[in-house]
């Protein structure tokens, strides 16, 4: 029995080493399949870290949304236009803007009652660190039962946007339109109105505001210092040196006539 198993094992032997094909087929079948292992993990984890990627993304984009908007201009008053309750009338408020940030901002104002309000002025530039104080105006009203309605809620209400631009750029109302993406709401403004015969520190204010807004109106108006040289006649440009040289020639004109 024993040489019968001997010669049957000596047997398998000699099968195996005449069938190197098999032997070689085996070896590479576990290779690739380890390989496609290690490739399918590789191709998953990829994938994972893609989807975990895009999932980043997205939660960084809504807590961008959800987050406040950075404020370019800061407001005074804040959130409310304060009027004189005068009605039958055009009455009028003031608001300062002031650029505070690092770049050139464009501002626009908005109303919900066009017809009745506007701006002055509707829009412009201020470059980083400039104010500007704006005049609001409003027709009041009559009430129907003729009652004084102070501190009222009105309907009305005011907005203003802001947008950052580049250094040298014009003032148009398109810009917030091509640019919609970048707009930036500052302030949704509501009415409240005073009443002129109650003194109040915001009717004090208001009419501090509206001195200084006429005055900063009428500044505008007046133009510009001109500092560069002077043209007399049809464009003959005169320098002050040159204009010096002719007053000196004229005294030595004089001078010389005296002497003789």
């Amino acid at each position: 029995m024993a040489i019968v198993d001997r010669h049957q094992r000596s047997s398998e032997r000699k099968m195996f080493s005449l069938c190197p094909f098999w032997q070689t087929s085996t070896t590479m079948n576990n290779s690739s399949s380890s390989f496609s292992t290690k490739n399918l993990n590789h191709n998953g984890s990829r994938h994972s870290e893609t989807v975990a990627a895009k999932r980043s993304k997205t939660v960084s984009s809504i807590a961008r949304s959800l987050l406040p908007p950075r404020r370019r201009l800061r407001l005074d008053p804040s959130n409310k236009l304060y009027f004189p309750y005068e009605p039958g009338t055009q009455a009028r408020s003031a608001i300062r803007l002031k650029n505070t940030s690092k770049s050139h901002v464009a501002f626009k104002f908005q109303t919900t009652a066009p017809k009745s309000c506007f701006m002055r002025p509707p829009g412009g530039i201020l470059a980083p660190g400039e104010s500007i104080i704006a005049t609001v105006f409003k027709f009041v009203e009559r009430p129907e039962n003729n009652e004084v309605q102070v501190d009222l809620k009105s309907k009305v209400k005011f907005k203003i946007m802001s947008l950052k631009v580049t250094a040298g750029v014009d003032y148009l109302p398109e810009l917030f339109d091509e640019q919609r993406d970048q707009v930036t709401i500052e302030r949704i403004l509501r009415v409240v109105f005073l009443d002129m015969g109650r003194p109040s520190p915001a009717l004090d204010k208001l009419k501090r505001q509206l001195a200084e807004a006429e005055a900063a109106f009428e500044a505008r108006k007046k133009p510009a210092p001109d500092t560069g040289p002077r043209v007399v006649g049809e464009g003959l440009v005169i320098d002050e040196w040159k204009e010096r040289r002719e007053k000196y020639l004229a005294r030595q004109q004089v001078e010389a006539v005296d002497s003789t």
